[in-house]
C-alpha cells in the first residue's frame, strides 16, 4: 500500500484497504502456471486446463471479447466471476465478431483471432503473446526474473495463496525499456505512469497532489499500442516497472484473474473498443457547460443564494447554474436531504426566483446520514445502512473527526436505494435540477452489506451504485442523468460530469489537478472537472486568475473552494476573471462540438497530446498541458512567474493572442500577461464561435453561428447543436477563403484570424 514517511501525522481513513499477507521466511504459496493441456473449444474462446508449479490444476479461458478485444481468464472454477458483481457487473463483452476464430496447425501454438488483435498461446512451456494483425509484438507476458539467489522477482500468471488460502491472483507482462503507460483513474501523479504503483481504492484523496485518488479505473494504455482492462472490483495492484524496470505486474485479489487486451493502434482506439466492452459516455445537458458558481462551504442562506444570484446577473458574469454546497442543510445533519428550515424557510420560492433569472440549481449531498439526524433512527431500525460483522448498523467516521460520524446507506438493499431516491425525488420536485454526488469513498473493510458482501468486496463499486441511484431519479423527474460526482469507478463515465475533489490552492496543485484530469480522460473519462481557485483555503488574486482561465478552457467548469470564489470577491483582478469567463462562452459552438464528438467515441474532451500524436514520445510526458477539442492547445500558466515552457507537437500553431506562426515538434517559452492564458490553435482551424452572453440559450437553439478561420487552406469543421450537425468546408481561391456551409445553421461571417499567410477575405456560400 502507498507508503508514508515518518516523522508525519497518520492519515487514518475509515476506509483503508487490507493489506495482503506478507509470506514468512520459508513459506511457499505461489503457484505459477507453466504448461496446459487443450480441453475445448467454442468458436473463438479455447479452455485449457493449466498446470502449476504447485501442483494445482487451475482453468484458462481465453477467447475474443470484440475486434480487437481479447479476454483472458485464469481460476480455480470456470464459472467464476468477479466478487463485485454480486452488486455490478463493470464489463459486458461482445464475442459477436465474424472473423473471430481459434485454432492450431499440429505442434503450432493456438492462435485467438480478434482482426486486429491475435493471442498465440503455446502450451508447454506456457506462454501467451499478443500481437497486431502482422504478426508484430503488442506485449506479451514475463517470462519470469529470479536473483543470483534463485529468488523470483516478479509475479508470474497463477495465483498466490497464504495460510492455506488463495489470495490473489497475478500477472506480469514484458515492458519495452521506452515504453509509457497512462490511465488507472484520476491519478495525479506524472501521466506516465512508469515506476509507480497505482492501488484501485477509492480514498477520501485529502486533496489532488498523490497517487491515492477518489477515482479508480484499473484500465491503462501503452505507447506501443495496446490497452489493457481488469475485471474487477478489487483493490487491485499495478506495479508499473517498479520492482522492475522491465515489467508491469498486476496482482487482483479476488476469485478470478478475468482481464482483455486492447488492441490500439493509439489511446482513442482503445478507449472506443473500452467503451464498446462497458458503455458510452453520458453527454451533459447543454446547461451544464455553463459557468458553476458555488456557495462554498460555509454557512449559507435563502437571501445569500438570491443576492448572489442578483449580483451575477447585475454584473453581467457568464453564469448557468448555482451550486449550494453543505449548508443549505442542517450543520451536524449531513446528509439527510432535508432543507434547514431556519437558513432556507422557502426553498420553492427561491428555486422558482432563481429559475426565473435563468439559474439551474445543484444542490451537494452524500450517500451518509449523520447520527445527530432525526431520520436516522427510524432509517437504521429499517435496516438501510452497512452493518458490522456483530449486525448493528455501522456508524462510521467517514468525516476524519471534523463532523459527525454517519450510518453509510446500504445501497445494495433495493428498500434502502428506494427510501434515499424518496427523498431526492421530493427536491428535484421542487425544481432543483441536479446533485453534486460527493463522498461514497468511505464504505469499511469490515462493513457487511445485505446482499453479503464485505466492505472490501463492495467498496471501489458502492459509489457506481450511488451514482447510479441518484442519476435514475435525476432522470426520472428532470429527463437527464447527470450527477457532479467526486468518486468513481469502471465504467463511471456514464455518469457525466466529474470533479477533482478537495484540491489544495496552489499553484504545484493546479498542476497536479491537471495530471489527474489527462490521466482521467485516458481511463475513459471525458467530462471532467476541477474546483476553480482550488479548495482548501483562499487564492492569490494571480492563482485565482490563472485557474479560472485553467477551468473556463476545461471541459466543464466550477468555482468553488472552502472561502469565496465569486469574482467580485477579487476586486483588483474580478475583470481578468470575468474575460475568461467570457472567452469560454464565446467558443461554446466549438466546446459543444467536442462535447458531442467525445460522447460518441470515448476520446477524452481534455485530451493528453498522446491522444492526436500517438507515435511522439514527447506527447507521453508533456503532462501540464492538454489539446481541448481537436484544434486548442493550453497551457495553463502553472507558475506565479507568467512564463512556461509549452511543448507544440508535429504541425503549425497559431498563437490565439498575437498569431504568430509555431512549427512543431518543438519547445517554445511562452511569456502572457496575467489576462492571458497560454492558446494555441491548429493552424488551418475553423473555429465556431457565438457573441457571449451571460447564460447559454437551452430553450431556443441558436441558429446563427460565426467562424474564426487561422490561416487560409482547406479545412472542415462539424457543429454540433440541439439542431443538428452543420458542416463547414473551406477551400483557398488565391487571397480569398471560400467557405461552404451545409446544416441547419446559418454562418452569419468568417472572421480571418491575423496570422501568417492568411487569405484577405472570405466568402460564404
Amino acid at each position: 500500500m502507498p507508503y508514508r514517511p515518518p516523522l508525519v501525522a497518520h492519515e487514518y481513513f475509515v476506509a483503508d484497504p487490507p493489506e495482503l499477507p506478507v509470506r514468512a521466511r520459508g513459506e511457499g504459496g505461489l503457484s505459477a502456471v507453466t504448461a496446459a493441456e487443450f480441453v475445448a473449444a467454442d468458436g473463438a474462446e479455447v479452455m485449457l486446463k493449466a498446470l502449476t508449479t504447485a501442483e494445482e490444476t487451475l482453468v484458462v479461458q481465453i477467447g475474443v471479447a470484440g475486434e480487437g478485444v481479447i479476454r483472458v481468464r485464469l481460476s480455480e472454477d470456470p464459472n467464476a466471476r468477479p466478487r463485485s458483481a454480486a452488486a455490478i457487473s463493470l464489463v459486458s463483452p461482445s464475442g459477436a465478431y465474424r472473423g473471430a476464430r481459434a485454432g492450431a496447425a499440429p505442434g503450432e501454438p493456438i492462435v485467438i483471432d480478434a482482426g486486429s488483435l491475435r493471442a498465440e498461446i503455446t502450451l508447454a512451456p506456457w506462454h501467451l503473446r499478443f500481437t497486431d494483425a502482422a504478426g508484430l509484438t503488442l506485449v506479451e507476458q514475463d517470462r519470469g526474473h529470479t536473483d543470483i539467489s534463485g529468488r523470483l522477482r516478479t509475479l508470474p500468471f497463477g495465483r498466490s495463496s497464504a495460510s492455506g488460502q488463495a489470495v490473489a491472483y497475478h500477472e506480469s507482462f514484458a515492458a519495452a525499456p521506452d515504453e509509457a503507460f497512462a490511465g488507472f483513474g484520476e491519478s495525479c501523479t506524472r501521466l506516465d505512469k512508469r515506476g509507480q504503483r497505482p492501488v484501485m481504492w477509492n480514498y477520501d484523496a485529502f486533496g489532488a497532489e498523490s497517487q491515492r485518488a477518489y477515482k479508480n479505473v484499473p484500465l491503462y494504455v501503452s505507447s506501443k499500442g495496446y490497452g489493457v482492462l481488469v475485471d474487477s472490483g478489487a483493490p487491485t495492484e499495478f506495479d508499473v516497472c517498479q520492482s522492475t524496470h522491465s515489467a508491469v505486474q498486476i496482482v487482483v485479489p479476488d476469485d478470478v484473474l478475468d482481464y482483455y487486451v486492447i488492441a490500439g493502434p493509439g489511446p482513442a482506439a482503445v478507449l472506443d473498443r473500452y467503451d464498446r466492452l462497458t458503455c458510452r459516455p453520458a453527454l451533459p445537458p447543454k446547461w451544464a457547460f455553463g459557468t458553476w458558481i458555488s456557495s462554498g462551504f460555509c454557512v449559507d442562506s435563502q437571501e445569500r443564494v438570491l443576492a448572489r444570484a442578483r449580483t451575477i446577473r447585475e454584473r453581467g458574469i457568464p453564469c448557468d447554474v448555482l451550486h449550494l454546497d453543505t449548508y443549505w442543510q442542517t450543520a451536524g445533519h449531513w446528509s439527510d436531504l432535508r432543507w434547514d428550515p431556519v437558513n432556507f424557510p422557502d426553498p420553492e420560492g427561491m428555486l422558482a426566483e432563481l429559475a426565473g433569472m435563468g439559474f439551474q440549481v445543484c444542490l451537494w449531498m452524500n450517500p451518509y446520514v449523520s447520527h445527530l439526524s432525526p431520520d436516522f433512527g427510524a432509517a437504521a431500525d429499517a435496516g438501510y445502512f452497512l452493518k458490522n460483522k456483530a449486525g448493528e448498523t455501522y456508524v462510521a467516521d467517514c468525516w476524519h473527526g471534523s463532523f459527525p460520524p454517519c450510518g453509510i446507506v446500504d445501497l445494495t438493499n433495493p428498500a434502502a436505494v428506494e427510501w434515499f431516491q424518496g427523498l431526492l425525488r421530493g427536491l428535484l420536485r421542487q425544481g432543483v435540477a441536479a446533485f453534486k454526488t460527493d463522498f461514497a469513498e468511505g464504505v469499511p473493510s469490515d462493513a457487511v452489506a445485505s446482499n453479503g458482501m464485505t466492505g472490501t468486496d463492495l467498496h471501489n463499486v458502492y459509489t457506481l451504485l450511488f451514482n447510479d441511484a441518484v442519476a435514475a431519479v435525476t432522470r426520472e423527474v428532470n429527463g437527464h442523468d447527470l450527477v457532479w460526482a467526486r468518486s468513481s469507478f469502471l465504467g463511471g463515465q456514464r455518469h457525466s460530469a466529474q470533479w477533482s475533489g478537495d484540491t489544495y490552492t496552489s499553484y504545484a496543485a493546479m498542476g497536479s489537478t491537471l495530471r489527474g484530469g489527462l490521466a482521467h480522460g485516458l481511463s475513459g473519462v471525458p467530462f471532467w472537472s476541477h474546483d476553480a481557485g482550488g479548495f482548501t483555503g483562499r487564492p492569490t488574486d494571480d492563482l485565482y486568475v490563472r485557474w479560472t482561465q485553467f477551468g473556463a478552457l476545461s471541459p466543464l467548469l466550477r468555482l468553488h473552494g472552502t472561502t469565496t470564489r465569486e469574482p467580485w470577491e477579487f476586486p483588483a483582478v474580478e475583470e481578468m476573471a470575468v474575460q475568461a469567463l467570457r472567452l469560454r462562452y464565446r467558443l461554446m459552438p466549438y466546446l459543444y462540438s467536442a462535447a458531442v464528438e467525445a460522447a460518441r467515441t470515448g476520446a477524452p474532451m481534455l485530451r493528453a497530446l498522446c491522444v492526436d500524436h500517438p507515435d511522439d514520445p514527447v506527447a507521453w510526458q508533456a503532462d501540464l498541458q492538454y489539446l481541448l477539442g481537436r484544434d486548442l492547445l493550453v497551457a495553463p500558466m502553472t507558475a506565479p512567474e507568467g512564463v512556461r515552457r509549452v511543448y507544440l507537437p508535429r504541425g503549425e500553431w497559431a498563437d490565439y493572442w498575437t498569431g504568430e506562426v509555431l512549427a512543431g515538434p518543438c519547445y517554445v517559452e511562452v511569456a502572457k500577461p496575467l489576462d492571458q492564458i497560454p492558446l494555441f490553435v491548429r493552424y488551418g482551424a475553423l473555429i465556431p464561435v457565438t457573441p457571449a452572453g451571460h447564460q447559454l440559450d437551452t430553450v431556443d437553439v441558436p441558429a446563427e453561428i460565426a467562424l474564426v478561420a487561422f490561416g487560409g487552406g482547406d479545412g472542415t469543421v462539424e457543429i454540433h447543436d440541439a439542431d443538428g450537425v452543420t458542416v463547414a468546408v473551406a477551400s483557398r481561391d488565391g487571397d480569398v477563403l471560400r467557405v461552404a456551409v451545409t446544416g441547419p445553421k446559418r454562418v452569419t461571417g468568417v472572421e480571418i484570424a491575423p496570422v501568417a499567410g492568411a487569405p484577405a477575405r472570405a466568402v460564404i456560400s
